[in-house]
């Protein structure tokens, strides 16, 4: 199989940043994409550790599963899971997270100010880290200017691909998807098509930049 013996790494899905014991930050990534790409790169004979934030949704096959809530415990289990191969940065993690209350927070007449902290950024991680993966992709949602953005976004985290894609419309939580491949020889532009065929079309093109040995 084209990617028998090698070990990726998939993210996939939101975060949930605790304001207090009953409230989160979070955003509307439904982990579909991520999901499909780690089953797709099993199909193709790859180890698989997914490492999922809070979604309901079933573990594809052959896939090792991690769950995370946080950003941190999410770049603890990246660290984790390495070396591997590939890396694949599908999952929306929250930029910032808040310092949390250890009780609830009562309404009052004056709003709560919420002292936010940055989050790592794990893409930027494992681009310096000293077990990189052999190839390393990001993603990039993007509401405006998505190839402007991405192509720089490659650049600065140490990137070798960005997948991007435009989430101004229904692309978070829905089916279909179409992104634009951004790598240091250009952009490859894909037409919409479901998350599932996209998440084919990606590993077949991971499993490209591996030589095959008869």
């Amino acid at each position: 199989m084209a990617l028998a013996g090698k070990h990726v790494l998939v993210t996939a899905g939101p975060t949930h940043e605790p304001i207090d014991p009953v409230r989160y930050l979070a955003n509307r990534s439904s982990g579909r994409q991520g999901f499909a790409i780690a089953g797709a790169l099993a199909k193709l004979g790859a180890r698989v550790t997914l490492v999922a934030g809070p979604v309901s949704l079933p573990t594809p096959a052959g896939v090792d599963r991690v769950d995370v809530e946080t950003a941190m415990e999410m770049a603890n289990a990246v660290a984790r899971a390495l070396p591997v191969d590939v890396a694949v940065m599908v999952a929306a993690v929250a930029d910032w997270r808040v310092d949390s209350a250890g009780q609830k927070i009562k309404k009052g007449v004056i709003p709560p100010v919420l002292h936010l902290v940055e989050n790592p950024d794990i893409l930027a991680m494992l681009a310096k880290s000293p077990h990189r993966p052999a190839l390393l992709i990001g993603f990039a949602a993007e509401t405006e200017r998505v190839i402007e953005h991405a192509t720089a976004k490659r650049v600065r985290k140490g990137a070798d691909w960005i997948v991007a894609n435009d989430v101004s419309g229904d692309v978070m939580g829905g089916t279909a998807n179409a992104v634009h491949i951004v790598t240091a020889d250009g952009v490859e532009s894909w037409e919409r098509l479901p998350k599932e065929e996209v998440a084919g079309r990606l590993a077949a093109r991971i499993a490209d930049t591996f030589p095959t040995h008869s």
